[in-house]
């Protein structure tokens, strides 16, 4: 693939800060969204700046050669609603959520220490193109009915139930993807680049205008946008807050759980997130060999696997302090520097920064709470069909008419496509990790078998 921006390349201060919007908008809304599925009074926006901190944090380490942002990880969803079971008040929760991160970001480090001592080589025999090739695909696949999902629901809800017709969302996430596609196909200059600023501002001026529409008339089933993100911020009169508003990090609530923490606590904790860790470096190898496709440079090699652990396990670490939630590497972010092809690290660096003065902007956190499901489902279908793209092309080399190679990535697409999970307690192994491990089994069943016709 050739890069218009490649890793090192510097981008102009206009160019820049546009580049950097569209990074933020690929990964916020699933960013912003795990706070809000764990609950407990967490803050979207305190996740926001702990990504954007947690990025920076693994831009350090990589020494600026890995061009990927770090969001709020879908994976430990179910280890932070651990910290909260059993009725333990808010602050210990949040105290959990802290500590959990410090114990999942420690596997990563110990991990890095391994590789560090010994070398790449054992991963890329153990996970060769045959096997993570497939596995890449199926980090998009499986996130395929999210996006089917979000382009048929509008943003306005009755009682908790989408009301908007699925048609005319559909439509509106149709606008969006078109647009972009358009874009990046055929735009000069800043169309090429940033498909998908274009494509949200189609789409959202499009559901815009059957929502206005709706409430003039009083149509339901095409009232699109949900303006309640913007009536939060005058509910209690215009001021300060309605522009500027500091997040409620979560260190500040967790320090008043230290009078309630116990050994059975830390337990708890420690078996709710060691496991999930090990789950998500998988997925942090998969998403690592898919961006070194991408911009033609082993990541595993230089800076070295050591360092990208390290770089996620600590932004892990430092993304939670502030926000809560763990972070990881964004397939939405891979898939964005896939199809712009600007793969320069100061979008990324500048993205987290925006991110982190954003958290405090509150004008703009609600105008993309209101951004419609459609219309971000018509982005993702972009994002995650590239993510697919990516990794059934890591396997084009390889050569499927021999039988062994044809099972291996036939387990994995069929384990990841039909949602393969394992349930262990509090513990799950998601698809693309029963993907993975399969995957891995197969080719090391089958790797010493005999050439076809032998």
């Amino acid at each position: 693939m050739k890069l218009i921006y490649q890793v090192e390349d510097k981008v102009k201060t206009g160019q820049l800060i546009v580049f950097a919007l569209q990074q933020l908008l690929a990964i916020m809304t699933a960013t912003l969204v795990v706070p809000i599925i764990v609950g407990n009074g967490m803050s979207p926006a305190a996740a926001l700046f702990g990504a954007g901190c947690g990025t920076l944090i693994y831009v350090l380490f990589t020494q600026k050669k890995s061009p990927v942002f770090l969001g709020s990880s879908f994976a430990f969803i179910g280890s932070m609603c651990a910290a909260f079971a059993g009725g333990v008040s808010i602050s210990l929760g949040y105290l959990g959520i802290i500590i959990g991160a410090v114990f999942a970001g420690l596997v990563y480090v110990v991990i890095a220490i391994i590789v560090k001592a010994v070398g790449v080589e054992w991963i890329n025999k153990l996970m060769p193109a045959v096997v993570i090739g497939p596995t890449v695909a199926i980090i998009g696949l499986s996130l395929a009915g999210n996006a089917v999902g979000d382009i048929t629901t509008g943003g306005v809800k009755v009682d908790g139930v989408a009301v908007a017709s699925p048609l005319a969302a559909l439509l509106g996430g149709l606008v969006t993807l078109g647009v972009t596609m358009v874009c990046s196909a055929y735009g000069r200059k800043s169309g090429k680049l940033i498909p998908f600023i274009y494509g949200i501002i189609a789409g959202y001026i499009y559901c815009l205008i059957l929502t206005v529409i709706g409430n003039a008339a009083g149509i339901d089933s095409i009232k699109l946008i949900s303006f309640d993100p913007f009536k939060a911020l005058v509910a209690d009169g215009v001021g300060l807050s309605t522009f500027l508003s500091v997040p409620a990090f979560t260190f500040v609530t967790a320090f008043g759980g230290f009078s309630e923490l116990n050994g059975t606590y830390i337990g708890t904790i420690f078996a709710a997130y060691v496991p999930v860790a090990f789950v998500v470096f998988a997925e942090h190898i998969a998403d690592h060999k898919n961006i070194s496709s991408i911009i033609e440079r082993d990541l595993l090699k230089e800076p070295g696997l050591h360092r990208t652990l390290l770089g996620d396990g600590i932004g892990s670490m430092v993304g939670a302090f502030f926000g809560g939630c763990p972070n990881t590497t964004y397939g939405e972010s891979i898939g964005c520097v896939a199809i712009t092809k600007n793969a320069s690290i100061y979008t990324i660096i500048a993205a987290a920064i925006g991110a982190i003065l954003i958290s405090f902007i509150s004008p703009f956190i609600a105008f993309v709470n209101s951004i419609p499901s459609c219309v971000m489902g018509g982005v993702c279908m972009a994002l995650y069909g590239f993510i697919a793209v990516s990794g059934l092309k890591m396997v084009q080399n390889v050569d499927l008419n021999k039988n062994k190679n044809l099972f291996v990535v036939s387990v994995i697409l069929i384990a990841g496509i039909g949602g393969l999970t394992l349930n262990f307690g509090a513990v799950t192994i998601t698809s693309v990790a029963c993907a993975l491990i399969l995957g891995i089994l197969a080719n090391l069943l089958l790797k010493n078998a005999p050439e076809d016709g032998e």
